[in-house]
């Protein structure tokens, strides 16, 4: 499950999707616009995925974080 939450927050990963759905728009003689319209909506949807993915995985860092804790002062008791 990391190495696909590592994919999907790769700048690479949407850079390659950029590039192909661009070149494949350009191939069917899409207008300038709607490349452009078709890049932007790429690109907030790579923002959106890896906003999810980063809060998701600081919100289990400190889930378990919490838990060490409570766990060492049951311990020290």
């Amino acid at each position: 499950m990391m190495e696909v939450k590592r994919k999907l927050t790769s700048r690479k990963l949407w850079v390659a999707l950029i590039g192909f759905v661009s070149a494949v728009l350009m191939a069917y003689d899409a207008a300038p616009e709607t490349i452009e319209k078709t890049v932007s909506v790429i690109m907030a949807g790579g923002v959106l995925v890896s906003y999810i993915l980063a809060e998701g995985w600081i919100d289990a860092s400190r889930e378990q974080a919490e838990e060490t804790l409570v766990e060492t002062e049951i311990t020290n008791e």
